[in-house]
């Protein structure tokens, strides 16, 4: 195996791992010393006003749908009856990826839900849950899965990022035959990956993560003419600001750490927030000027923290992960 090679399967292991791991710690929570307030039985809706996030915290309610007002997170949290192993939503629209328990090869439930929380619809897709992210007009669903047995993957397994057209019912299991273009050419290659889109204010311009050949790129494409162009490397889990103007996102360090950075699309300037420990996750923005994003602890819990683009990063909301508001 090539020096590249090599590197591309370290870095999808990495990748897969951080996906068991995050599915597993998420259910079992770690050791959570400190008890949060739980509040139970209340109604949750897409209000604009709340944010909601898995539920980490020990007790019967661990690993469930939860929420607190975006003006007091650190309110007493209410939480449903809903479990997910990732959960995102935007104008009204919501998605819940659930792994399907015992399933060999995994399988994952992925629900659309109205304002209300209820389902709207639901498949069953191969893989364990990695990122969902709703768009910003409430019109798209998108998923990305760690799938295992693809003869193209030299390690075994791949991402599949796909979408789901909430008005229509169309259903892209995968967004493989998107047209890439890479410094002006059309690009073919066997060990593509996909993984965590991110969309525009009308849906149809989106990012997401491109992995071929030791390299990730920042993809930028057009839905109704299903082209991309690659317009940056080094780029993962791409995260588009309200107002269109950065991308956030994880930039590898090392194998295994990741650094929170921000990508000026207009200057291709890219800047550091203040938050220096890995993030392996897809930060979440709240207006132009913060992020939210999951920071896993050394004894292996998980909080869901903030920062602005300069500043003092603060704790948001112990015990939690997959922050989202709508």
């Amino acid at each position: 195996m090539t020096r590249r090679l090599l590197g591309t399967a370290i870095g999808i292991l990495v990748l897969l791992a951080g996906a068991i791991v995050y599915v597993a710690h998420a259910r079992s929570g770690g050791a959570a010393e400190n008890a949060v307030p739980v509040v139970t039985g209340q109604p949750m809706r897409l209000d604009g006003r709340t944010l909601f996030f898995r539920n980490l915290a020990d007790g019967p309610d661990h690993g469930k749908l939860a929420a607190v007002p975006l003006a007091d997170p650190s309110a007493a949290r209410r939480v449903g009856d809903l479990h997910c192993d990732r959960f995102a939503a935007a104008h009204g629209t919501a998605v819940c990826l659930r792994l399907k328990p015992s399933s060999l090869p995994p399988e994952t439930d992925l629900i659309v839900l109205d304002a209300n929380l209820r389902e709207l619809h639901r498949d069953t897709l191969p893989g364990t849950p990695s990122r969902a992210r709703v768009s910003p007009d409430g019109r798209f669903v998108n998923w990305t899965m760690f799938v295992t047995g693809d003869s193209y993957a030299a390690t075994g397994f791949s991402t599949r990022t796909g979408l789901y057209e909430v008005p229509t019912g169309r259903l892209v299991k995968t967004v493989e035959e998107l047209a890439v273009f890479v410094n002006g050419k059309r690009y073919f290659a066997s060990d593509v990956n996909y993984w965590g889109i991110t969309f525009g204010a009308d849906g149809n311009r989106f990012y997401l993560t491109m992995a071929s050949k030791g390299k990730t790129y920042l993809i930028e494409a057009d839905y109704r003419e299903y082209r991309g162009t690659a317009i940056a490397e080094n780029v993962e889990c791409p995260s588009l600001s309200p107002d269109g103007r950065r991308i956030a996102y994880k930039q590898r360090v090392s194998n295994g750490v990741w650094r929170l950075a921000v990508l000026d699309l207009a200057t291709r300037r890219i800047t550091h927030p203040p938050e220096t420990r890995s993030i392996d996750d897809q930060p979440v923005w709240q207006g132009n000027d913060t992020l939210l994003y999951p920071v896993r602890n050394p004894g292996n819990t998980t909080d869901i923290w903030s920062t602005g683009l300069t500043g003092t990063p603060k704790l948001l909301v112990p015990m939690a992960t997959s922050p989202s508001f709508s």
